[in-house]
């Protein structure tokens, strides 16, 4: 493949006339700094995920880990079309040596694809695997024809996880096992909801049954026929995948129109307190997945700090909640410390991507190494998978805490109570 970068170092390797002879050379050797191109959605319906950009970023190029680094930062917009161009942006016009994103498939896989079609190293996180993945293949529908990549590697868990995390939760509970899935027609609502690769089979395997009323579009103003799916089925647990501000429109119209779940277990909406906190006393017992916490029990490779001590520095100053992209936000410049520690080249593409492949290290978030444990054969030489639990947020004086009810699938990562029902 004839890519920007292969062909500026051929062309720099026989002598040809460029604009950039520079990158011919280490950028170590020539005092340069090494360039970590970063796209995260600050602003849009997903930028909760981006709240401890910032103070992660600051605190990186601050330890002595980072003080070769420069980092280059492009707001997605929340949008896939703008992931892409602000990660070409940073490919083309930032020369970048290393691609680091993260933050649900709709910014992951447009900003993982452009890179891997430049021939670019991108290490990415929370998204979980198959979305990322699978996604970004020709032909998600045709598992044959998948592919493994050359330079984009990913890390965090899949919906294998979600279902064993989610199923352990609810078994909790006396419900009748019926389960009201909300799955938008985007990359992460199509995986959850597939038939085959989604929730459904993990679901019925584990004793549970799945009403899917079908996709809905992003940024909708009307749930009223997911709701009636819901009450005429006999719902008594809701799941699915969904963005904050769809499920506040949800959530307020489910208890306006009847619908009285004992568990409401969603990905995406529910991870940060703020979201939470918009609903009052309606967000009593929500619950979600877990991916990291300040109970966790992981230090930083870059700092040295425990979960717990990371997650006190963002709320001294910031004065807001800690939130769990925290960990993984950080855990990417803990990764990029360690790949480029271990290049004598920054600028060798084929090198990073080597030493990312070969990457075996404890972050604040729990081993990362790309060894294929837990993760089917052709998945393997790209994914390395993270630990999960599940939580419950309970309401508290002046906000909510986000509690460890099950950790039956990563026993190493305390439980702090039980599943409660909703009222």
């Amino acid at each position: 493949m004839i890519t920007r970068r292969n062909f500026l170092k051929a062309g720099a390797a026989t002598g040809a006339a460029l604009a950039v002879p520079a990158l011919a050379a280490p950028a170590i050797a020539q005092g340069a700094k090494i360039k970590l191109g970063y796209v995260s959605p600050q602003t849009g319906p997903l930028a909760g995920f981006s709240e401890s950009d910032a103070f992660n970023i600051k605190a990186f190029l601050a330890s002595d880990a980072g003080k070769n680094f420069e980092v280059l930062v492009k707001d997605s917009q929340s949008n896939p079309n703008r992931a892409a161009e602000v990660a070409k942006e940073l490919i083309v016009d930032g020369e970048i040596d290393l691609m680091l994103v993260g933050s649900t498939p709709e910014n992951t896989n447009p900003v993982a694809t452009t890179c891997e079609a430049e021939g670019v190293p991108v290490v990415s996180t929370m998204a979980p695997w198959q979305p990322w993945f699978i996604g970004q293949q020709g032909n998600p529908g045709d598992p044959a024809s998948w592919k493994p990549f050359n330079y984009a590697f990913h890390y965090f868990w899949g919906l294998e996880d979600i279902i064993a995390t989610y199923t352990s939760m609810w078994k909790q509970l006396a419900t009748n096992g019926k389960v009201g899935g909300l799955f938008p027609n985007d990359a992460d609502g199509n995986a959850w909801g597939d038939p085959k690769n989604g929730l459904k089979p993990g679901l019925e395997a584990a004793g549970f049954s799945l009403v899917d009323p079908g996709r809905y579009q992003n940024l909708t103003d009307d749930f009223t026929a997911q709701i009636n799916a819901f009450k005429s089925d006999g719902v008594e647990i809701v799941t699915g995948v969904v963005i904050p501000p769809d499920f506040t429109t949800f959530w307020n119209q489910a208890r306006q129109q009847g619908l009285k779940p004992k568990a409401v277990t969603v990905a995406k909406a529910i991870l940060f307190p703020q979201s939470v906190e918009t609903l009052g006393d309606a967000g009593n017992n929500l619950s979600s997945e877990v991916w990291w916490s300040a109970s966790h029990p992981f230090k930083s490779s870059v700092t040295g700090q425990s979960s717990a001590e990371l997650a006190a520095a963002f709320e001294a100053e910031t004065k807001r909640p800690w939130t769990q992209p925290i960990g993984f936000v950080h855990s990417l410049f803990e990764v990029a410390a360690n790949v480029m520690g271990r290049v004598s080249d920054p600028t060798d593409a084929d090198g990073v991507a080597a030493a990312i492949a070969a990457t075996d290290m404890s972050t604040i978030v729990g081993k990362v190494v790309w060894d294929g444990k837990g993760v089917p054969p052709f998945a393997a030489k790209n994914v390395c998978k993270t630990p999960l639990v599940g939580g419950q947020w309970r309401k508290k004086e002046g906000g909510f805490d986000l509690v460890i009810v099950d950790n039956s699938n990563a026993p190493e990562i305390p439980a702090a109570g039980k599943m409660e029902p909703l009222s």
